[in-house]
Formats: C-alpha cells, structure tokens, sequence
C-alpha cells in the first residue's frame, strides 16, 4: 500500500522511465532544494514509491543558456545505452524559451547539452517536449507546446539531436479558444503520448498550472496514428469540462503527468499537485514562495477505449502500491 505523495518536496513536470537497469528514474523541473538550485532533479526507485533522491542531472547550464533559471518540463528516453534529455531553458538576454537536448550516459547523468537549442520560441510555445518511438512506423517523433497555441510534433533526425531535415511541425491538439474560466482547454500543454490496445493516447494539461488561481488538469485525446487526427475526450464526451483528473479538496491543480507502467503491466499516472496545506515554498524566481507541487501517483486502467483514473482526481487515503521488480 502507498499512499500520495510519493515525493513531497517540490518536485514539477515528472518524467518517470523505467531503465535497462531494472531501476526507475524520475526527473523535475528546475528548483531549489535546501537553499541550492537544481538544474534537473533525479530520483531512482525500485517500486515507484520509495524514492532516493539523486540531486543535480544537468551540473553545467548550456552555454546558451549560462544565466538562464527556467529549465523546465524534462523528458529522458533511453536509446542504445545512451539517454536523451529534452528540455525548455531560456535564452542569455531572449525573452522567449527554446526546446533543447542533452545526452548522458546514464540515466542518472551527467547530461551535456548538445551545444545549441534545437527550436527557439517565440515566447512559450517551445515548451514541455515528450519524445516517442512510433513502433509502427519507425518514426521518431516529438512532441511539444504550447504557450496559448496548439501541442505540435515533427519528426527527429536518426542522432535525435535535430529534426529531421525536410520535416515540418504539425498541430496534433488546439486550445478551445474558450472564455469560460471553468474550460481547461483554453491552454493545453504538457504532452504524453502512450500507446495501448491499438490506441495513441495524448494525455496533455489544460490551463493555468501555478499560482493563488492555478486551475489545472489532466486531458486526454487519441488517435490510431501517432501524429493523428486525434480526437478529444471532451468532444467524444460532449462535455467541454470534462477532465480525467482535476482538483478535489486534498490536492490542487493536479496536471503535467506521465505514464509509466509497472513490472506486472499496469499503467500508472505520475504527476504534480500543489498540497493546499504547504502550496508555495521558496522557489528561484520570488522571494515569497512559489507553488510547491509535489508528485503524485495514480492507476490507470480503461474503459471503453479511454483511460480512466478512479474518481477523476488525485488519491489522498492508502491504495494498492504498483508491482515492482
């Protein structure tokens, strides 16, 4: 049994893969841990609930980037015994953020950029990258967005250092366009795409993250083809609102998740919450606090070919822990 969170110290954007070694990493957003910044955030588990806390991944910043404190969303994917880092940091003097990627040998790290960002802005669509081998046709495929415009993705080169030439971006999910402040679909974000029974499922975040107003969700689309069309579970539903996790009165703004799934096949749905009884902390860029988001850990299971997290929202009493090696 376990029960949420499974990392109650800030910890934002998680990444969780299961390496060849047998052992589980998660990976964060930048932060400030103790009074010291952390580029990236790693932590290790042998079950997904009890987790070592690694420290820094990225120890030097990109030299694009040397001054840069937003280093956002990290997304780590193992190739050939080498690790892959995407990532958001803005720019020395830019007032816009770039996608980047690092490479490690170990999924621990030391990552070391590439040397120069692989897309620049404008502003905040170059956000939240989420990469994916497409087994069905080889393709490696990234995804990313939005800053108050659509999730895209496009094809990388074979050394997954750059996109691959002659390739375009495409739209694979818009934001509603809404003024209704309860719709989280008036900004999506926050990519991750999973394959199951014959579906592309793109989970994805809608609205605001952070903050005294943060409203913040889990979404979810699917396709049969990893670059689409995908189709909406609000549209299929017909319920604009709907989400697959929202807030309940344990945990707020629930939202930028990940899936990973577990030794005896079972999905689980990682992601950061803000605890209503400690939401802010002392973060990087206000003296004050900031958001304090925290990571959680849900099972998902299906339901008529779309996923299903039990009451829509985060679980805050003992559940059933994941299988673990």
């Amino acid at each position: 049994m376990y029960t949420n969170p499974i990392i109650d110290d800030n910890f934002p954007d998680p990444t969780i893969i299961r390496a060849t070694d047998g052992q589980y990493y998660a990976y964060g957003t930048q932060t400030k841990r103790a009074g010291v910044i952390i580029n990236l955030q790693v932590a290790r588990s042998s079950d997904l609930i009890d987790w070592e806390y690694l420290g820094e991944g990225l120890p030097e910043k990109p030299v694009w980037a040397r001054q840069s404190q937003k280093i956002w969303a990290p997304h780590v994917s193992e190739h050939g015994g080498r690790f892959y880092l995407y990532y958001s940091a803005r720019p020395d003097g830019a007032d816009f953020l770039s996608l980047a990627v690092a490479v490690a040998e170990s999924p621990a790290g030391p990552f070391r950029d590439s040397g120069q960002p692989l897309l620049p802005g404008p502003g905040f669509t170059c956000i939240d990258p989420m990469a994916f081998d497409d087994p069905a046709t080889g393709q490696r495929l990234l995804y990313w967005g939005s800053g108050f415009g659509p999730i895209w993705v496009r094809e990388l080169a074979e050394d997954r250092l750059s996109f691959r030439p002659g390739t375009e971006a495409r739209a694979v999910v818009h934001p509603s366009g809404s003024d209704d402040p309860a719709d989280y679909h008036r900004v999506v974000e926050a990519a991750w795409v999973h394959q199951r029974d014959g579906w592309y499922y793109l989970f994805f975040s809608g609205d605001n993250c952070c903050g005294p107003h943060a409203h913040y969700a889990v979404l979810v689309a699917r396709a049969r083809h990893a670059t689409g069309p995908f189709e909406t579970y609000a549209t299929a539903s017909a319920n604009p609102h709907t989400a697959l996790l929202a807030a309940n009165a344990h945990w707020r703004a629930p939202g930028h998740n990940c899936v990973v799934t577990d030794a005896a096949g079972h999905d689980w749905l990682a992601y950061h919450a803000i605890d209503p009884r400690q939401p802010t902390f002392d973060a990087i860029d206000d003296s004050e606090g900031y958001s304090r988001r925290v990571l959680l850990l849900d099972r998902l299971t299906y339901a008529d070919g779309w996923p299903v997290v039990a009451g829509n929202s985060p679980s805050w009493q003992p559940q059933p822990a994941p299988v673990g090696q």
